[in-house]
């Protein structure tokens, strides 16, 4: 992990003694000091200084077009602050912060997160310092963790989306794509790139094979370019079509490469038989471990860096298994396919047919239908009945508050939470479902421990795939009746057919309703008798209820029982 803090204001002036010692006794040294602020990084964390401007890049960045920064005349030769941000976002990309320093008084310090988020952000205006890590922080003696209860009541009912406002007292996030401005006490904060700018008309693709050649430029040379930069990589391959693609990216590329693969005792999740063909493709072991049901702990340490709650059992057990196999083999980095399924256009709604109803007419709209009617094994009449309903009602909100085992207590839209969700009134149907869970995908890394010690790489969230893939419209996506058809269609001389061409995924939600039934008093009695009941977060009467009743065959409901521990653990882990 990118291991940086800023110290500004207050922070910068005074007796610095203290804190320097104990920056230096967990690894970070002062890379730079001046008026503005004072970076401390660790010493494998890139820093690149633009002279001219007064600007500082942390993380990895990387050109469009192959040329170094060092190359980059327009870039080091700009005063313009604002000129230097736009330039960076238009021709670079990676896992970045650009720090700009004030060239006077008037002037703010500006800090921006790079679009994929793949270095943290967070900040403390009356504390003086913005960090990728909050224990930094805390270790420093800069900042003591206080709970913030709003925020906690908060993430109950909106899961799973950032906010910019943390669950710690006086802390807040920099949401990726976004730019801080710090003037004394003050703060603002800009949106500076925006899924929706590549989703316009102007943007969309036309052609079907421009458009695959386009998405299979950007995920093949985007994969390349991260694993020749860690030198080695643990794959993780679920055995789906997304970890499949980023496998089938790694052929041939400068840099050791092992796999890995989870399974579980119950049905449901055992996918070694399409794992193991990418493996053998890359001519690699494939390593499985077995997450049975000791690996099983509701209260455990989340993540140090955690400054919400983001880590439930499931992931922190397969945490810990990857993060085995990764010590064993000693490998730099961990790679996911994490947020294919968003990118590569996985639909479950009507939407790409309306959609193409919309921009083409009658005829491209029909062949839509049909090619949703065979993605949903339905009827075509159906298919065209859930079009015209699409068509016609007002679009659904984009996310709505889980009020299930929550205390009744008034709540914010979630279109105030994440500049995101705020869609233009003439957006598709499909981009809205696409973007919106684009603002999910942002807590993959929130949560993930064994991003603690290696890089954690999400390729398919990286900045230049997401924007190749915002630009094929929705309807490219279920061509012959396919879910993410036009990735299917981009890697498939690579692809072995058993993989490009299954219908189905695995899944865990077997092995989670087998832990809750092994479990259910354990659970029922560490949300009754915790934290989110003592500060009156929780309905008591409706989980009692529910623990009470057996659940149906396919009811899923104690999924959210889950998201309740994962929230009561972190709490407890904050005292």
């Amino acid at each position: 992990m990118y291991r940086y803090i800023v110290l500004f204001g207050r922070s910068c002036k005074g007796e610095r003694s203290a804190v320097d010692e104990a920056l230096q006794n967990i690894g970070l040294q002062t890379r730079l000091d001046h008026g503005g602020g004072i970076l401390y990084v660790t010493p494998d964390t890139p820093v690149f200084r633009l002279p001219s401007n007064g600007g500082t890049l942390i993380g990895h960045v990387f050109s469009h077009d192959g040329r170094s920064l060092m190359d980059d005349a327009e870039l080091l030769g700009t005063s313009s602050r604002r000129k230097v941000a736009h330039h960076v976002l238009d021709k670079y990309w990676g896992e970045y912060l650009l720090i700009q320093e004030p060239a006077d008084d008037t002037e703010a310090t500006m800090i921006m997160r790079d679009p994929s988020g793949g270095v943290g952000c967070v900040y403390s205006l009356r504390d003086g310092f913005a960090t990728s890590d909050i224990s930094v922080a805390s270790r420093a003696g800069l900042y003591a963790k206080v709970v913030d209860w709003g925020s906690i009541h908060g993430s109950l009912l909106y899961p799973q989306l950032k906010t910019g406002r943390t669950s710690l007292s006086g802390l807040q996030e920099l949401l990726p794509g976004c730019r801080l401005h710090i003037r004394e006490q003050a703060a603002t904060t800009e949106e500076m790139w925006s899924p929706w700018e590549f989703v316009s008309p102007q943007r969309r693709h036309i052609d079907q094979r421009e458009a695959q050649a386009d998405v299979r430029h950007a995920v093949s040379s985007t994969v390349k370019r991260w694993a020749e930069t860690d030198e080695s990589v643990l794959l993780e391959l679920s055995g789906g079509l997304d970890s499949s693609i980023v496998a089938a990216c790694l052929l041939e590329v400068n840099a050791r490469v092992a796999c890995c693969n989870l399974v579980s005792p119950v049905p449901g999740a055992d996918e070694r038989r399409y794992a193991r063909l990418m493996s053998d493709l890359l001519r690699t072991e494939l390593h499985v471990a077995t997450l049975g049901f000791e690996n099983t702990r509701f209260h455990f340490p989340p993540p140090p860096h955690a400054f919400a709650p983001s880590t439930w059992f499931l992931q922190h057990a397969s945490d810990e298994l990857n993060e085995s196999i990764g010590s064993q083999l000693g490998v730099k980095s961990f790679y996911s396919g994490g947020g294919g399924d968003t990118v590569f256009g996985y639909t479950r709604t009507a939407a790409p047919a309306a959609d193409a109803f919309r921009e083409l007419g009658m005829v491209a709209g029909i062949k839509a239908i049909h090619d949703l009617a065979e993605l949903h094994q339905c009827t075509f009449w159906k298919a065209g009945r859930l079009t015209l309903k699409k068509l016609a009602l007002p679009p659904k909100p984009p996310r709505s508050a889980d009020r299930s085992f929550v205390a009744k207590m008034p709540t914010k839209d979630a279109v105030a939470l994440h500049p995101w969700l705020a869609a233009p009134d003439d957006a598709l149907a499909g981009d809205r479902e696409r973007i919106f869970d684009l603002a999910g995908n942002q807590v993959f890394r929130d949560g993930v421990s064994r991003g603690a010690k290696r890089q954690l790489r999400m390729p398919l969230l990286s900045q230049p795939v997401v924007e190749a893939c915002l630009k094929v419209p929705s309807w490219m996506w279920i061509t012959g009746g396919r879910n993410r058809a036009l990735a299917r269609d981009a890697f498939a001389e690579i692809l072995p057919p058993a993989v490009l061409y299954r219908r189905s995924k695995g899944t865990f939600v077997n092995y989670c309703g087998a832990v809750f039934r092994r479990n259910r008093s354990q659970l029922r009695d560490y949300l009754l008798a915790g934290e989110l009941e003592g500060h009156g977060l929780l309905d008591a009467d409706e989980l009692r209820r529910f623990f009470h009743r057996d659940l149906a065959a396919r009811d899923e409901s104690f999924m959210r029982i889950f998201d309740l521990c994962a929230v009561e653990n972190w709490v407890r882990h904050q005292h």
